[in-house]
C-alpha cells in the first residue's frame, strides 16, 4: 500500500489532536489547517470537507486496529495476555485515534460509532479461538476495557489505580487462567 502524502497525514494528525484535546466543536476546517501548518486551500486539496476528514480518521482507526490484532496474534505470550497488555493506553497512534473517533461518536456520528463497533468485533474475532466460551471472551474484553479506562485516567493526570509490572502480570495470569 502506498503511503499518503505527508501534508495529508499532518492534516489528519492535527484533526485528531484537536478532537482529543478540545472536542468535536473545536475541530473546524480552519482550526485543523492552522494546527497542521497548511493553508485552507492545502487542507481542501486533501480533504474537501469535514466529513471527508472524519471518514479518513475512521479508516485510520480500522487500519491501526487491524495492525494491532496482527501484532497481538503473533505475540509469544499468547493472544489473551497480549491483548490485555496492549489495553494499557500509552498514547500510541491507535490509542489517540480511538479517543478521537470516540469524540465523534459521542456527538452522534454514526460512522464513528460503527467503526468503534467494528474494532471491538476485530478484537472479539481475534480472542474468541483463545477463550473457552462466550462468557470467558466477554470477561477478557471487560477486563481489557477496565485497564484501558484506568490508563486513560492516568494519562490525564487524574489519580487512579494503575497496574504495572508484577501487579499487571498477576492480573493477566489470573484472567488467562480463568478464561482459557
Amino acid at each position: 500500500m502506498s503511503r499518503p502524502p505527508l501534508a495529508r497525514e499532518a492534516v489528519l494528525d492535527a484533526f485528531t489532536r484537536i478532537l482529543v484535546d478540545d472536542g468535536e466543536r473545536a475541530a473546524t476546517m480552519d482550526a485543523t489547517a492552522r494546527a497542521a501548518g497548511v493553508s485552507k486551500g492545502g487542507l481542501l486539496y486533501h480533504f474537501g470537507s469535514k466529513s471527508a476528514l472524519e471518514e479518513a480518521l475512521v479508516r485510520r482507526l480500522e487500519e491501526l486496529a487491524r495492525e494491532d490484532v496482527a501484532e497481538i496474534e503473533s505475540a509469544d505470550e499468547g493472544v489473551v495476555a497480549a491483548h490485555l497488555r496492549s489495553s494499557q493506553n500509552t498514547g500510541s497512534p491507535l490509542d489517540v485515534t480511538i479517543l478521537a473517533v470516540s469524540r465523534l461518536a459521542q456527538n452522534g456520528n454514526d460512522a464513528a460509532s460503527s467503526s468503534l463497533r467494528r474494532v471491538r468485533e476485530l478484537w472479539e474475532e481475534s480472542l474468541r479461538p483463545h477463550t473457552r466460551d462466550e462468557t470467558a471472551l466477554q470477561m477478557v474484553l471487560l477486563v481489557s476495557d477496565g485497564l484501558y479506562f484506568n490508563a486513560v485516567l492516568d494519562l490525564n493526570a487524574v489519580p487512579g489505580p494503575s497496574l504495572e509490572g508484577a501487579a499487571l502480570d498477576r492480573l493477566i495470569d489470573a484472567v488467562v487462567t480463568a478464561t482459557t
